[in-house]
């Protein structure tokens, strides 16, 4: 007669982030990214976005099992065992950023941590570079060296305006655009429906009687923001149509405060704002609050996007959310397809997020 336990399934066993982070490294070397010695940890947990501790804990690994040793000089020299074939593909997935992943909004670290998880499960391994560079007016000799020093399957670009998204277009690389592309740019991409978003906006505001409406967004032509800005028109538009104001900022809270004292100052002042980034509309909110504007009674307040410290503000923000898993699982899918096939159809997949319904409207 067989035990209980004996006859138990098996259970699944979690893989822990050292041992993701050995299989990316010993993929790398069998790749070819790497000649003789690897690189220094500082440079290793750049390119990985682990800590020293996680990349110290997967260099043991692969010391254990013989991939690597240690020379005098603490080096780590590659075993001539796993030098690659000339002709094997790299099976790595790149992701270019111009800024580092503690820098980003926590739902994107989210999303790049579940996009890392499943692209490993599907036998690729995820790079992060992050290079300023690579994201200037003139990036061809930036990103020229990274892509000839790093080669991949396929690339994964963030946070990005024509200039680089051009350059992957004529140079034919596998891209895959995370966010919006420029209008004369035929790359596959993935991003937020930002045009519906606000249309619906937009309209919700327009029911609750406000006739001059501003829009708060960064300075530079990102595509995101130029679709919700073509949203909220389309929904203002018609006889006898609302205004609309656009606040453009650089990024400060000087700035954005003294923009929107202007528009308060203006013969029109606002009475609605729709706010592009999270951490704006926290800005946005204060500020009127300073100047004893009463949220929703006196001025409404949306946020075009979302973030976990929304949820704790008083009053609640009306705001939209993405489905972080759902747009990882998108990524991962179009990047796959990409790496696999060399290339895809300049698609581009638009994902409409939640209305979540606050007290500031």
């Amino acid at each position: 007669m067989k035990s209980a336990t004996s006859s138990s399934p098996r259970l699944p066993q979690r893989i822990s982030l050292v041992t993701l982070t050995a299989q990316s490294l010993r993929e790398s070397m069998q790749a070819g990214h790497w000649h003789g010695h690897l690189p220094g940890e500082r440079e290793l947990c750049a390119r990985l976005q682990v800590s020293r501790h996680t990349l110290r804990g997967a260099l043991h690994e692969l010391e254990r099992d013989g991939f690597l040793e240690v020379s005098d000089r603490q080096r780590r020299r590659i075993k001539t065992a796993v030098k690659p074939k000339k002709a094997a593909q790299p099976r790595v997935i790149a992701l270019i950023s111009p800024r580092p992943l503690l820098e980003m909004s926590p739902s994107t670290v989210v999303m790049v941590d579940d996009l890392r998880d499943q692209l490993s499960r599907v036998g690729f391994s995820f790079e992060i570079h992050v290079s300023t560079a690579c994201f200037t007016a003139k990036p061809t000799r930036a990103l020229e060296a990274l892509t000839t020093r790093s080669p991949a399957a396929a690339w994964v670009v963030f946070g990005s305006l024509e200039p680089v998204q051009s350059w992957f277009m004529r140079r034919q690389l596998p891209c895959l655009v995370v966010g919006s592309c420029a209008p004369e740019i035929s790359l596959p991409s993935i991003d937020t429906d930002y045009r519906a978003l606000c249309r619906h906006a937009g309209g919700m505001l327009c029911g609750k009687g406000h006739r001059h409406i501003a829009f708060v967004r960064p300075l530079g032509d990102y595509g995101g923001d130029v679709q919700s800005e073509q949203g909220l028109r389309e929904a203002l538009g018609g006889s006898h149509a609302p205004t609309l104001q656009v606040i453009s900022h650089d990024g400060t809270s000087a700035n954005l405060c003294a923009l929107m004292d202007k528009a308060l100052r203006s013969a029109r002042p606002p009475t609605a704002y729709v706010v592009a980034r999270a951490m704006h509309v926290l800005t946005v909110m204060m500020f009127l609050t300073q100047r004893g504007k009463r949220v929703p009674q006196d001025v409404a307040v949306i946020s075009r996007d979302d973030e976990t410290f929304l949820q704790h503000t008083v009053p609640a923000i009306t705001r939209y959310a993405a489905n972080t898993g759902q747009f990882a699982r998108s990524v991962c899918r179009a990047a796959r397809q990409l790496a696999e096939a060399g290339t895809l159809p300049p698609k581009a997949i638009r994902l409409m997020p939640k209305l979540i319904r606050g007290e500031t409207v």
